[in-house]
């Protein structure tokens, strides 16, 4: 544990306190808002519906802007893109918020909601481009900053609905969305101006090469099982905590696995190096399905939680290894636009997995969408076990990204 501490304060000195706070907290209105957008929406209306597809159109919007803001992050440079979208994304938060409160006609409402989706920063997917730049080809710095900045991921996933639901508890729906957009105007902002912030690539504007590979298509793919997982185990907490007499209980049992994700994160930065990416990958898929199985045999609040905590301990090692495999599958001027790919891959998956996991709860009762968790899983495993291979996943040449074609 100590070697993780010490890569950890290895790649916090190379990004720089200041700018790891900005991006921390510069990426929770993108956990507090789609929770958010439920709570607000849903108490001004008095309709779940609406609130339901409020959260929906948000979440399509940040899957199709995720890629183009990062492509333009990529072309333009990280300040640029980052201040508009800081400014733009706050707006539409507070034009949401005033047309619940006003009540707006319910398309102004979407639109509003589609707008925040569209604009969301993407400071988690621009944070790791931006980390992977400066370690500079060093894959034992690239690794620690890849955890890291996974870590700040995991407590921003679990801080970000925990405050949503706090402020709406002791205060209103609408603080929540409030304070999100002031994280996002102000964070947002420093986060761009930090000289960290990644230029443009001229290179990248004459021939920025071909994203596509079937390594990357391959990661793409996993990072879908991963977010179906989710979405799958968010419907079957909620479902069977409502079953077992504590529907109360449900946020904060889906919260363990962002806390032991974190801490997985932090054991991650330990792996020794001889652990390669693949391996790591292959390993960590194994372990999800390990940690999925108990969750068929759940039958108490408390066992439930232990599941999902214990389901955690897989998530940011599959999720870190991924996002560290991508520097080797494309070329380092899109890195950006790739990272930010994988996170609509996630996101567009999670609900794909909501929807399927919500129609098996009501045919086959709480615990069902469990069963679909379990089966995401085993097809994660069996396509790391075919296809993560250290041939097809080469390092890049230091320094320079690489595309690789197998």
């Amino acid at each position: 544990m100590a070697g993780a501490f010490s890569t950890f304060a290895t790649a916090a000195r190379l990004t720089g306190g200041r700018v790891l706070l900005w991006s921390a907290l510069g990426r929770l209105p993108n956990a507090m808002c789609p929770i958010g957008a439920l709570l607000l929406v849903t108490h001004d209306t008095g309709s779940v519906w609406r609130g339901s597809a409020a959260t929906g159109v948000l979440a399509l919007g940040q899957a199709a802007g995720g890629p183009l803001t990062g492509r333009l992050a990529d072309r333009h440079g990280q300040r640029r893109i980052g201040l508009v979208t800081a400014a733009a994304n706050a707006l539409a938060i507070l034009a949401l918020v005033l047309g619940s409160r006003l009540a707006a006609p319910f398309a102004l409402q979407l639109a509003a909601a589609t707008l925040i989706g569209l604009s969301v920063p993407l400071i988690g997917p621009l944070s790791r481009s931006r980390w992977v730049r400066l370690a500079g080809g060093d894959r034992e710095l690239t690794s620690a900053t890849l955890s890291l900045d996974g870590t700040v991921d995991e407590i921003s996933f679990t801080a970000g609905p925990a405050v949503i639901g706090l402020l709406a508890t002791l205060s209103d729906p609408a603080a929540g969305l409030l304070l999100a957009a002031a994280l996002v105007a102000v964070c947002g902002t420093l986060f761009a101006l930090h000289p960290t912030a990644a230029p443009g690539s001229t290179a990248g504007r004459r021939s920025p090469g071909r994203l596509l590979s079937t390594p990357y298509a391959l990661l793409l793919a996993g990072m879908a099982l991963l977010g179906a997982c989710f979405g799958s185990v968010q419907v079957g907490v909620t479902a069977s905590a409502e079953a077992f007499g504590h529907p109360g209980a449900a946020g904060l049992v889906y919260g363990l696995m962002g806390g032991t994700s974190a801490v997985a994160g932090v054991v991650t930065a330990a792996l020794p190096t001889r652990w390669d990416l693949p391996l790591r990958l292959r390993v960590s898929a194994a372990l999800l399905l390990a940690a999925a199985l108990p969750l068929l045999l759940v039958s108490t609040v408390t066992g439930l939680a232990l599941a999902v905590g214990g389901l955690g301990l897989a998530v940011a090692p599959q999720m870190i290894t991924m996002f560290g495999l991508v520097e080797r599958t494309v070329p380092l001027p899109r890195l950006g636009e790739a990272m930010a790919a994988l996170v609509s891959s996630i996101t567009l998956a999670q609900a794909a997995g909501t929807l399927a996991a919500g129609r098996l709860a009501d045919l086959h009762g709480p615990t069902a969408p469990f069963a679909l968790t379990v089966s995401f899983a085993l097809a994660t495993l069996l396509l790391t076990a075919l296809t993560a291979t250290a041939a097809r996943y080469r390092p890049a040449v230091a320094g320079t990204g690489a595309e690789v074609t197998v």
